[in-house]
């Protein structure tokens, strides 16, 4: 083949490459992960691959997920594979060694003091000054902690199917929330007139109305309570801004009178003891920490651009 036959190729190639799916799209993906040696789950978005392994799946949905190609929703291997695909097509991917490679210096021993007393037994997961671990065995005061991902060396098989791409912004909203947040939260878009005050040319200040895309989040328990949204809000929501170029988001509150008069002990608004315990366990929060980090956290929950 002459040199110029093969740029011909290339050049058909990267133009049908281009037609297809590319970095930025919003898709609606189907996928199962498994390690390539013992093929043990990763992760699915099949209720049946879940309940074939044995998975209780009471408290997990499943269904395709909404991801942004080019984000690093998903492996970078499998973004390449999907580039230039459309709606409807499949593919298999092995990604190696996707979770890093195995470090033997990550096995450190440490004081057993460090470690929970309910968490000092082989297997249990633990935290050991903000670093995630597994421990290995304990032995008198000393464990073994082993702090590599538990999926660090393997290679895993990725099968997927591209069901959509998502068009709709409330979708592709939903979606980016659900990277972050694991809650199913009620969400819309508006186009709200607000009035700003503006400096002219001459540097007088003047009012006038500006039309504003603003994405609105009913607040639940789940969310307010929820520790990334608490840390990363600005972050979370300035992505969300971006991507849909979006003016705002708004969380908000509803609190209607069919509580009236159902107060709680120590005025929870009408959460029972029960409820809120029930939340904070959802949420995995620490009681003494949520109190610490609302007392600290005075910002208001509007995000603008």
């Amino acid at each position: 083949m002459s040199d110029e036959q093969e740029a011909d190729v290339n050049e058909e190639e990267e133009t049908q490459t281009e037609e297809g799916l590319q970095e930025g799209n919003f898709i609606s993906l189907d996928y199962t992960a498994r390690t390539a040696e013992d093929e043990d789950l990763v992760d699915t978005t099949s209720e049946e691959v879940a309940e074939e392994e044995g998975i209780e799946a009471e408290d997990r949905e499943f269904g395709p997920r909404t991801i942004v190609l080019g984000a690093g929703h998903i492996f970078e291997d499998v973004e390449e594979d999907i580039y230039g695909k459309e709606a409807g097509d499949e593919g298999t991917v092995s990604v190696e060694q996707a979770f890093g490679e195995y470090d033997n210096e990550q096995v450190r021993t440490i004081s057993a003091d460090k470690i929970g007393e309910d968490d000092r037994y082989p297997g249990a997961r633990v935290n050991v000054d903000g670093q995630q671990g597994y421990v290995e065995t304990i032995i008198g005061g000393r464990a073994r902690v082993d702090f590599n991902h538990p999926l660090a060396g393997e290679d895993i098989e990725y099968d997927y199917e591209i069901v959509e791409e998502v068009e709709d912004a409330e979708e592709k909203a939903k979606g980016l929330f659900s990277m972050y947040i694991d809650a199913d939260l009620d969400m819309w878009i508006e186009t709200d007139e607000v009035e700003e005050e503006v400096e002219d040319e001459d540097g007088e200040t003047e009012t006038e109305t500006v039309e504003k895309e603003t994405l609105y989040i009913e607040a639940t328990p789940q969310l307010s309570m929820n520790q990334q949204w608490m840390f990363q809000k600005q972050q979370i929501a300035q992505d969300v801004i971006d991507r849909l170029d979006l003016d705002r988001v708004i969380v908000q509150e509803t609190i209607d009178g069919a509580g009236a008069g159902m107060m709680g002990m120590g005025g929870m608004g009408g959460m029972g003891g029960a409820d809120l315990e029930e939340a904070l366990e959802d949420a995995d929060i620490d009681e003494d920490e949520l109190v610490e980090e609302l007392e600290a956290d005075d910002e208001a929950e509007e995000v603008e651009e």
